[in-house]
């Protein structure tokens, strides 16, 4: 990272969604309850997980992870982004910038290899059932986790170094909600190609890495539940359905983001498509993987029996 950045240009200005400015109340209060949504559903299913002696299994302990990754994820961009909706001032500082591309890279990241170890621990407990126990023991979970965070905010950090290195002397308008990588290169008051096809690189390595070590898991549990009974077949596929269905809207929308041609850039079109993986997607996850699984419904309705 340059100095001169922080004297060119010691602030940014987030544009977010101005382009509507008849609409900024609406925008703000539909924001603001799908956010409370978010804070909700997913302090819920931790909860549950954490007091619930039933739920205390490894598919459960990486869902708490999934949750409480989904509530700072939001909660690095979504109030700020409420509160450039009410106010004329829409800037960050240039070190509140980068601090916030890291964090969220970092989580993103984390989510994204979270999601991968998430599909190991359904094909060990499919194709390996007998041994599920003592291979998915509690202290490889642990590892797992802490593996996944740690990689998270190691690859963030050579990312936003790659991007924040380069000169930044002005404009200093970023047509997004927040700090993202693509919206911030195009403000560099140099040749970005370079980076440009590093952040490409990266981005299949952190992007589709994960997506193929969920792919060659699921071949293996596809072929385990070909033989495998009716009934269990029916359980294994509910669980596995809902894997599969986060991991296509999430990485799907993140692949797009930072893996399509720079020319092809659209600063209207990413802005959605970020606010779709970042927001949305943790709106959708606990009704889609937790909400829906009988065993958190049961957690849910002994809680609610106590109080």
């Amino acid at each position: 990272m340059e100095p001169m950045n922080l004297f060119s240009v010691p602030e940014f200005i987030l544009l977010g969604f101005s382009s509507q400015p008849g609409m900024q109340l609406l925008l703000f209060a539909v924001f603001l309850a799908i956010y409370l949504a978010i804070l909700f559903e997913n302090s819920l299913i931790f909860v549950l997980i954490r007091i619930d002696s039933h739920l205390h299994m490894p598919m459960y302990f990486f869902l708490a992870n999934l949750s409480f990754l989904d509530i700072s994820y939001t909660t690095i961009t979504v109030p700020q982004m409420l509160l450039h909706l009410l106010s004329k001032e829409k800037n960050i500082s240039y070190i509140g910038c980068i601090i916030q591309m890291y964090i969220f890279l970092s989580l993103g990241i984390t989510e994204c290899i979270l999601y991968a170890v998430m599909a190991y621990d359904r094909y060990v407990a499919i194709c390996h059932p007998l041994h599920y126990t003592l291979i998915m023991s509690r202290s490889v979970c642990v590892k797992m986790a802490a593996s996944s965070w740690v990689g998270g905010f190691f690859f963030a950090m050579v990312h936003t170094g790659i991007t924040m290195r380069l000169p930044y002397c002005g404009p200093n308008e970023i047509k997004h909600f927040f700090c993202e990588v693509p919206a911030i290169l195009k403000l560099a008051c140099a040749d970005t190609r370079v980076t440009e096809v590093v952040v490409f690189v990266m981005g299949v390595i952190l992007l589709m890495t994960p997506v193929f070590l969920i792919l060659v898991s699921y071949v293996f549990i596809l072929v385990a539940l070909r033989i495998s009974a009716a009934e269990g077949r029916l359980k294994a596929f509910s669980t596995c359905t809902a894997h599969i269905t986060m991991v296509t809207l999430f990485c799907g929308a993140a692949v797009f983001m930072y893996m399509h041609p720079a020319s092809s850039y659209s600063p209207e079109r990413d802005k959605y498509f970020s606010f779709f993986y970042n927001v949305v997607c943790a709106l959708l996850n606990p009704l889609i993987y937790s909400l829906r699984n009988k065993d958190v419904k049961g957690a849910l309705v002994k809680l609610m029996g106590k109080k």
